[in-house]
């Protein structure tokens, strides 16, 4: 299955500077003749991939990107200044597609991987370059060309930064609604979520992650049973686990008490993949805003002492959005953490 986060940004690369028509006008020297120096050449447009940058969701704002142009030329034979290039970076693993022709430039897979996508107009001749035994005084310059300027179709093949997982109904859905731009379809019923749903959390510019939607587990997934079974190698993909349970189970279902539940996941998960629980597995106590806030805190407690729970904990309600986004913004420090030991330890290797 494939999970791609998308963009279209219009690309506009820098125009040649103007050729200059100029003459020499010295004293003493009368017939000084042509010194029109060259326009500069605009500037290209470059995509490159960078690490730290895991989602394209900052394009949703910023869709055109233009180079500078090139400096038009001048008299005494100086040449116009080139324009600077415009680098736009963007996650590893992106596509980048030219809209009209439906053409495929390139796939930038490593860090550092750079793809020139608009190239820039060349500059004008000055008229120094047209002297001849004919023309002595040509008053004749070119003007500098249109830089290249294109649509483009980028796609990132998304491997989620974080997992939602637990029960049906454990309000996966409406949490990652209250987090994200993301809509899953919620109700009142199990089952609601029937593929994963992924969402872009951006806690402020270049800095978001995302988040995926598991379709919830039951007990027997691992074997085949429900609709997660499909979805539980999502989960090895990602790096941070997100384990949601309700504190109050709807009316009518089978009561299973939260402790309950965290350890019937826990064995689907074992049974599944052993190393899935040794990845950073957070607890969200969730539907709070069902019960009175003292009963909430006491069984909050209750639940973390009986599962003897030592990793981060939170006692949130996503119907509400309480308590969600600072879990968000600890998430978010979470991978910053990470990416300061990967560097760390390319550092010393």
């Amino acid at each position: 299955m494939k999970l791609v986060d998308e963009a279209e940004i219009d690309v506009i690369a820098g125009n040649g500077g103007d050729g200059c028509i100029g003459f020499r006008r010295e004293k003493f020297i009368p017939l000084g003749g042509p010194d029109g120096g060259d326009g500069g050449n605009g500037g290209s447009v470059w995509i490159e991939a960078d690490e730290n940058i895991s989602t394209l969701v900052d394009f949703r704002h910023q869709r055109i990107f233009k180079a500078q142009r090139g400096e038009n030329g001048m008299g005494q034979q100086r040449y116009g200044k080139g324009g600077d290039d415009l680098v736009i970076t963007v996650p590893v693993g992106t596509a980048i597609t030219n809209v009209s022709t439906d053409e495929l430039i390139g796939d930038l897979t490593q860090h550092g991987d750079r793809l020139l996508v608009a190239k820039g107009g060349k500059g004008g001749l000055g008229n120094m370059h047209f002297k001849s035994s004919v023309t002595r005084s040509p008053r004749r310059a070119t003007p500098g060309d249109e830089g290249e300027a294109r649509t483009l179709k980028m796609e990132l093949k998304l491997l989620a930064d974080v997992g939602l997982l637990g029960f049906p109904n454990a309000g996966k859905s409406t949490f990652i609604r209250a987090v994200s731009a993301a809509t899953p379809k919620v109700a009142d019923y199990p089952f609601t979520t029937l593929y994963p749903n992924l969402g872009v959390v951006s806690v402020e510019a270049h800095r978001s992650f995302v988040i995926a939607d598991i379709p919830g587990l039951i007990q027997g997934a691992a074997d085949g049973a429900g609709l997660g079974a499909m979805f539980l190698r999502h989960l090895q993909r990602t790096r941070l686990l997100l384990h949601l349970v309700d504190m109050a189970p709807m009316e009518g279902g089978v009561e299973i008490s939260p402790a309950e539940q965290v350890r019937a996941i826990e064995h689907e998960l074992e049974k599944h993949d052993p190393e899935l629980l040794q990845k950073p597995r957070w607890l969200v106590l969730n539907k709070a805003d069902l019960m009175f806030e003292d009963e909430a805190a006491t069984r909050a407690a209750e639940v973390i002492a009986e599962l003897g729970w030592t990793q981060p904990w939170y006692v949130t309600s996503a119907v509400s959005r309480e308590g969600t986004w600072p879990i968000m913004k600890d998430v978010m420090a979470f991978f910053d953490r990470l990416k300061e030991d990967e560097q760390e330890a390319r550092d010393a290797g």
